[in-house]
Parts: C-alpha cells; structure tokens; sequence
C-alpha cells in the first residue's frame, strides 16, 4: 500500500509539475499541501471572451483508483452547461482510469470554450474592432530587424518546421530562443527521429558545437512510435541534473509527441536554481515543439503513459 501511495505521488509531483510548464501563469497553487490548484482557461481569443476557472484537488489515491475533485466556476454557466461539461470530464476520466488527466480536461473545456465562442454572434462594437484590427495588421511592416535579443545565441540560426528524414538520414535539427535566470542559460534543440541511430547521429552532431559540447548538462528525451506494434520507444537521459530526463519525457508524453528528440542545454551560471531549472527545461522543450508543430490533440495524451525508461549512471546535482 505504501509503494502504491509513494508512486501515485510521484506521478501527481511529475504532473502537476508538467501542468504548471505548459499553462505558466495561468497554473496557480492554491494549497500545496491540501494538494489544490486552480487553472483559468479561455476560448483562446486575443481577447477571450469567455473564462472559466478549474479548481481541481488531488486525492492521493489519484491517478491509480480515484479522479481528482474539481468545481467549475464561471458566472455565465448555466445549469445545462456546467452538466454537459460535468459529463465530458467523467467520460474522460472513466476512459483513462489509472491515467493522468488534467491536461485532457483543461483542453476538454478549452474546445468547449472556444465551440461556445463560434456560435455566439458579437455585437456591432465588436464587429468594428475586429474589422479595425485586421486592417491594422495588414498595415504593420515587417520588421527589417528582429529586436535585440540579450541572451547570446552561439550562432545556431533557427530552421522551419523539420521535414520527414529517412531512417539512415542525420535529421535536420532545430535550435529554441535561450532562457537566462541567474546567470544560468537553458537553450532546446529538436530533431525529428525514426529510429535510435538518428538518435545517436543528432547527439553527436550537437557535441561537434563546442559551445553545446561545455554545457554543463545536455538533458535529452525521445519517444519513437512503432508501427507495427502500436507502442513507443523512448528513453532520457539526466546527463547529472538529477531526474531532468525522466521529467522531460513526462512532459513530451503529456503532450502526446511522437517521432522526435529534444535536447536542453544548461550552462551552470554559479547561483543554485532549486526547483527553477526543472522549470526552464520544460519551458525550453515545450517552446520549441509547439514551435516546430509537434504538439497533438489531448485527447490521445494519456495513451502512451507508464512507459519503463532506461536508468544511467549519471553524477547527480544542481550544478
């Protein structure tokens, strides 16, 4: 009972963890103790007009046998609504038991948000402004130069969205916009992948950059679908920041990646981060695979969850 108890923590720690990369400010702790947290969701406007708030607690027999308790506040939410929403929730919860899903149901209600959006008709003030605003967009020049980046890229030039490579092919790989705290700097780079061979080449063609090759830790992560056996090959590895990997790879299979490595850089700036650095990896990695469009519907996000991942002996620490 006390290993049930010890891993369905550790999978609320890794989730809430992931929750908190992915939705930034708008993940809030309200307990942490009482295990209790709110999300505000929107319709995903530039000017959202409809919100709702998710207060969610988290039971500790979550994920394994029970799901999480939740209220829905929203002062526009009829009777009708809050049922049909209620509904969508339980349905996927009954359809994922033992599986994490706040994320499924943040984005559950973020469709419904943006459905309920659709089909309310704007007033005539509106209307106007959104016509005022698509033609102030079209008047805004494009920039001849981007603005003036502080953090200093080391000469790794961004490309487009990676095509599809082929198996014996190094992978193009994608460099993200670096993350300075404290003097320590955390950059992402992505590479799609189809077997661990390219796997293998992407890494050493990253280790030829003498820049990433004195990093203190290169983190990295990758999950390769199978085909022909409908499951995923993945692994991470540490690389010394002690359970960087494994959290990396929570947050690729809570967003539901496939086929792709990323790769997270840190130079150790002198000051300890704490729980920050596990923060700015996973902001790194999730910027750069919502950059380069491999994020995927939620509703296939807690499908590939449990995976066994290969343990390395890395020196382990915050430095």
């Amino acid at each position: 009972m006390a290993e049930v108890e010890s891993g369905s923590n550790q999978r609320q720690s890794e989730e809430i963890e992931a929750m908190a990369a992915i939705y930034g400010e708008e993940w809030c702790v309200i307990d942490e103790v009482a295990k209790i947290f709110c999300i505000r969701i929107t319709d995903d406007m530039d000017d959202p007009k409809w919100t709702l708030c998710l207060q969610v607690m988290l039971p500790n027999e979550y994920p394994g046998t029970a799901p999480p308790v939740y209220q829905l506040n929203a002062p526009w939410l009829k009777g009708h609504e809050r049922a049909e929403l209620a509904k969508s929730l339980e349905e996927i919860y009954m359809k994922n038991i033992g599986e994490c899903i706040l994320y499924q149901w943040v984005e559950k209600i973020r469709d419904a948000l943006i459905q309920k959006s659709q089909i309310t008709e704007p007033g005539p003030d509106e209307k106007k402004k959104t016509e005022e605003e698509e033609v102030e967009a079209e008047d805004d020049p494009i920039l001849e130069h981007p603005p003036e980046n502080p953090v200093k890229t080391w000469d790794l030039k961004i490309s487009d969205t990676a095509p599809e490579v082929q198996a014996d092919e190094l992978p193009p790989i994608s460099h993200g916009v670096p993350i300075t705290d404290r003097r320590s700097t955390f950059q992402a780079h992505l590479a799609p992948v189809v077997c661990i061979d390219q796997v293998k080449k992407v890494l050493a063609k990253l280790y030829e950059n003498k820049k990433i090759a004195s990093a203190t830790h290169n983190i990295y992560a990758y999950r390769i679908y199978c085909e022909d056996k409908q499951t995923f090959l993945q692994d991470s590895e540490d690389d010394g920041e002690t359970a960087a990997g494994g959290r990396l790879l929570h947050l690729m299979e809570i967003l539901n990646v496939k086929n792709v490595m990323v790769v997270v850089s840190r130079w150790y700036g002198g000051i300890l981060l704490g729980p920050d650095r596990f923060k700015h990896i996973n902001n790194c990695a999730r910027n750069i695979l919502v950059e380069k469009n491999f994020t995927s519907s939620p509703e296939d996000s807690a499908k590939s969850f449990g995976k066994k991942k290969v343990k390395k002996d890395k020196k382990k620490g915050d430095h």
